[in-house]
Formats: structure tokens, sequence, C-alpha cells
């Protein structure tokens, strides 16, 4: 099993960060600026639960596929309910590991997202793994 290193980071609500939203820009043909403004509080936009939302680094490759790659930032929330084929942080045999939660007909697999690589294999979780979804990805912050 592929190993990932998480360390979560809770959310400091109180100092939340807000700007000022430039309005939307066309990725299309380019339109003339609007002079259209509104404040944008990145904490009001990513984050339904302050008191269940980690954030993560991505260390690993396993899941560049989905749009995670390595050193972008996940936002994981514990509050919310698994569900099948989410993404999700998961503690498995004392590793966490991102993946695609596979449940079906009571089985619950672990799929990497990596069509390059054949190192990344489907985990089956069996009763016999210490094993919980520890929170579902709802986002990804990426650096350009």
């Amino acid at each position: 099993m592929e190993s990932e290193k998480f360390i979560p980071h809770s959310i400091d609500v109180e100092n939340s960060y807000e700007s000022e939203m430039m309005g939307e820009v066309k990725a299309g043909f380019p339109s003339p600026a609007e002079d259209i403004r509104e404040k944008l509080d990145l904490v009001k936009l990513l984050v339904r639960h302050k008191a269940s939302t980690f954030f993560f680094r991505v260390d690993g490759v396993s899941m560049v596929d989905s749009g995670m790659d390595e050193g972008d930032i996940l936002i994981v929330d514990r509050a919310l309910d698994p569900y099948n084929n989410c993404k999700a942080v998961c503690y498995i045999d004392g590793e966490y590991t991102v993946k695609r939660v596979e449940m079906l007909d009571g089985r619950v697999r672990l799929m990497p997202a990596n069509e390059k690589s054949t190192k990344y294999r489907p985990i089956e979780v069996t009763p016999e793994n210490n094993f919980i979804i520890w929170g579902v990805v709802t986002y990804t912050i990426k650096k350009m």
C-alpha cells in the first residue's frame, strides 16, 4: 500500500480572509470589464462546517487523474457523510491516504487515479483492516 503524509490544519475562523471580487472574467471572447464588485470571503465560499473542516497538502501522485496534484491543498469536511465515488481522506492500518471511495454491495475499495503508473492499485478494505473514512474532500486548491 502506498503511503501519503497528511497533517490536518484547522480553520482560523477569527482571521478569515475577505477580499473584493472583481467580477466575472470571460474564458471565451474578451469583453469590457464590468464595474461590479462584491465582497468575497474565501472561508464562507469554501467551508460549510468550520469546526469540522481541515486542510491537507497532497504528497504523492496517486490521484493526479482526479485533479489532485502533488502540493495541492485539499479542503476536507469531516461532517459530511461519505458516499459512493466521493474523494476522501481515509485512515487505513495506521496510514492516511486520499482516494476515490467505491462502495458497492457492502464492500469498500479505495481507488487511485493515475493511469500512467501501475504502482497504484485499488485497496480492498476488509474487516481485518483498521479503517475509517476520515473526511470527504470538498475542494482542491491548486497553485498555477
